[in-house]
């Protein structure tokens, strides 16, 4: 699946892309618990899209990682698609 093909609400994403830049992470409180999220960029060769990452996943990629998503899904943010893992997903630096 390419970035390019990806619209909101599209499930059961799998793709490979590389990651071209990285906020810093931030925290939020949901229910009671601390957690930390970060927006990444990542692109492959039709497109970019915001991958949203949670907590451990945050730390297993930097800029210029290659990286592996297995069932993500897309959902818009301010107006905005992006790419998140949700419960079911999956991420692996190749």
């Amino acid at each position: 699946m390419k970035i390019s093909e990806l619209t909101p609400g599209t499930g059961n994403v799998n793709l490979e892309a590389e990651v071209v830049g990285i906020e810093e992470p931030r925290e939020i409180n949901k229910m009671g618990r601390t957690l930390r999220v970060a927006n990444a960029t990542v692109k492959d060769d039709s497109g970019t899209i915001t991958l949203v990452l949670w907590n451990d996943n945050i730390d297993k990629i930097q800029e210029g990682s290659k990286i592996k998503i297995t069932n993500g899904y897309v959902n818009t943010w301010q107006d905005k698609s992006q790419l998140t893992l949700g419960k079911f997903g999956q991420m692996e630096v190749v």
